[in-house]
């Protein structure tokens, strides 16, 4: 029996298996097994490809990857967002490599990513699918573009990411699992009532030969949780939904998608509309921030700001100025929404907000 065939087998095993409380161990084996012989899937395509995979450079401030099936507008989406020429067709599978383009919103440059349209299968290589969740898995932000006719295919893609490994609007679960070559499997726990036995942790081991480990649960997860913490290769990423072709569907179609991606933003790539509330967006989910330079004796100067992560202290803009002026740092003088008072003397470990204006003293 192939790998492919084991893994249709077992997915066919869990889907027939009745969820209680007497079957749960026996399924979390099964999805220990799923994902193993995935990875193991993911490593022989790596191994085996010969083709030429898609080298693309980052730049600007972060990159958002275009994600969809064929046809669904992606190309047309990324000219809109970032004036870049991409071949748009009615057809499928019209861009065949990566396409970057820059889009600039707010004072931030942010690259855009046009890939190749994910089909079924790309998670094991089909369709040049290992190239794309190559790219895929550097990316710090995904945009799901879906046509207004078939909004499913949202299913569909976020299947594909899953079992490649990346976990959209997901956090990394907060396990820790340590190997040791001898003493047998230790679990600990700050929870006080895991929602998974330690028979079932052991178990979920033994399916990845792990007999002897150190394991530190620090909040409560599931199995798939835990499987993941095992790999501890799994590309965490933020992302949103676009629903394109809305200018061409009629009002029952268009309140279909609103009602299934209620967060999602309704837009035409082909007139334009709401394009903006789309690069708003964009810039939001990224977490990004503009900080307002104000040099001593002179005025903030307001047309280019600095872009960084939300959470970004005075000492991480140091960092970013100039390697000596954290170590030269004395204090900073801060305007803006994250000072109690306008012109507030912080320290290096002041947290800035989204507008402040900053004045660093070395």
């Amino acid at each position: 029996m192939s790998i492919v065939d084991e893994i249709a087998a077992v997915e066919e095993e869990i889907r027939a298996t009745p969820y209680n409380k007497a079957t749960s161990h026996h399924i979390g084996r099964l999805k220990a097994k799923l994902a193993r012989l995935r990875e193991e899937l993911l490593k022989r395509a790596s191994k085996s490809s010969s083709g030429v995979g898609f080298g693309v450079r980052k730049s600007g401030h972060a990159s958002v990857a275009l994600v969809g099936l064929p046809s669904v507008g992606k190309s047309m989406l990324l000219n809109r967002l970032t004036g870049a020429d991409s071949p748009v067709g009615a057809f499928e599978f019209t861009t065949l490599s990566v396409i970057p383009g820059m889009m600039e919103h707010c004072g931030a440059q942010i690259q855009i990513l046009d890939l190749p349209g994910l089909v079924k299968g790309a998670a094991s290589g089909r369709g040049r699918g290992r190239e794309v969740i190559s790219v895929l898995r550097s990316a710090d932000m995904i945009l799901f573009v879906l046509d207004v006719f078939n909004p499913e295919q949202y299913e569909l893609l976020e299947k594909e990411l899953y079992d490649a490994g990346i976990r959209v609007n997901s956090r990394r679960p907060d396990v820790v699992v340590k190997r040791k070559t001898r003493g047998g499997i230790s679990i600990n726990s700050t929870t006080g009532d895991d929602t998974i036995s330690h028979d079932l942790i052991k178990s979920l081991l033994s399916e990845y030969r792990i007999h002897n480990a150190d394991v530190l649960l620090r909040e409560n997860v599931t199995v798939d949780q835990f499987i993941d913490a095992i790999h501890n290769n799994r590309h965490y990423v933020p992302g949103i939904v676009a629903v394109n072709k809305v200018d061409v569907a009629d009002e029952t179609l268009v309140e279909r998608a609103r009602t299934l991606f209620p967060d999602a933003i309704l837009l035409s790539a082909k007139d334009g509309m709401n394009i903006d509330a789309l690069k708003d967006r964009i810039f939001n989910t990224l977490d990004l921030i503009r900080v307002y330079l104000k040099p001593r004796g002179a005025n903030p100067d307001l047309d280019e700001p600095l872009i960084v992560r939300r959470g970004c202290d005075v000492g991480g803009v140091c960092d970013m100025l100039h390697r000596d002026f954290r170590q030269n740092f004395r204090y900073a003088h801060v305007w803006g929404d994250s000072a109690k008072h306008p012109g507030q003397r912080v320290g290096i470990t002041h947290i800035l907000k989204d507008g402040d204006v900053l004045q660093i003293v070395t």
